[in-house]
């Protein structure tokens, strides 16, 4: 019954994405272009490759590795939006940030399935990019945005209404299904925690330096690299667990374990990593005054 609710579960989640957007949230990328290119390097180009090593580096188990690059190729989610607001981040390039990666995931997450897939599993061939596969990714990501950005549109004042509670039930949705990984491989649990929990943490604080350090070393102000660390650092990891439990797709509780350890250990790694920005970011202010 879960299983087979997964596709309308992330649906819920993107619709509550497109209630957020409008056209003119991709028409802003020229507004902040040098903090866009090089968050959307790091997120495509950038996160995969360090996954890749931090995956080699802990030696992981199969299923586990191609799990954790799932997780690196799924966009940035809702949670972004609000840590970057929480701590100071420019939300408006947020939003721009998500929507761009949610159009770029239907074409990332089947190329680094494909990628990885092939190389740590030995029936990887099986999990390649088939068209039909591609399709339900798309399906799953870009229709329901379609959808709530066209009820935003055209129905401003609902999409208003509906955007709390569909937020809401977003966060009752992650919760839900990363419920639903941990449950379904209790007996294992403790062992895919060692193995998969420390290289989970080390990508995960890796993934919010290199979203801040990048753009900051490239000449973007802070508010523009802070949205971009936390875009980049906290991942839509219901996204990764559904297509990893869809039996439609990959079909694997056990691929879907990092998107589930990633999505409680995140919560706390952003915390402490906007509190830090934060707080360097009005050191120069308190010294001068």
């Amino acid at each position: 019954m879960i299983l087979a609710s997964l596709p309308f579960a992330i649906g819920i989640v993107m619709l509550g994405l497109g209630l957020s957007l409008t056209l003119d949230d991709f028409r802003r990328v020229g507004q902040y272009p040098k903090a866009a290119v090089y968050a959307l390097l790091c997120q495509m180009v950038l996160l995969p490759a360090i996954c890749f090593g931090v995956v080699l580096a802990f030696g992981l188990p199969p299923e586990l590795a191609v799990g954790m690059l799932l997780v690196a190729a799924s966009p940035g989610g809702p949670t972004a939006n609000l840590f970057s607001h929480l701590f100071g981040g420019n939300v408006a390039l947020n939003v721009t940030l998500t929507a761009i990666n949610s159009v770029l995931a239907v074409v990332a997450l089947p190329i680094v399935v494909n990628l990885s897939a092939g190389y740590f599993l030995s029936d990887g061939a099986a999990l390649g990019l088939q068209f039909d596969k591609v399709l339900q990714v798309f399906l799953m990501v870009l229709v329901p945005v379609a959808v709530g950005m066209l009820v935003r549109a055209g129905a401003p004042e609902a999409a208003r209404r509906l955007n709390l509670p569909v937020r809401v039930l977003s966060v009752v949705v992650l919760v839900g299904v990363i419920y639903a990984v941990l449950y379904a491989e209790r007996e294992n649990l403790v062992g895919y925690f060692v193995s998969v929990g420390l290289a989970a943490l080390v990508f995960n604080i890796v993934s919010l330096l290199i979203g801040y350090g990048v753009p900051r070393l490239a000449g973007v102000d802070h508010r523009a690299a802070t949205a971009a660390g936390f875009e980049i650092g906290i991942h839509n990891t219901a996204l990764a667990i559904t297509v990893a439990l869809s039996p439609m797709l990959l079909n694997s509780a056990q691929i879907a374990i990092p998107g589930a350890v990633y999505g409680i250990v995140m919560f706390f790694t952003a915390t402490g990593f906007g509190w830090l920005i934060s707080r360097r970011a009005r050191r120069p202010v308190a010294e001068t005054s």
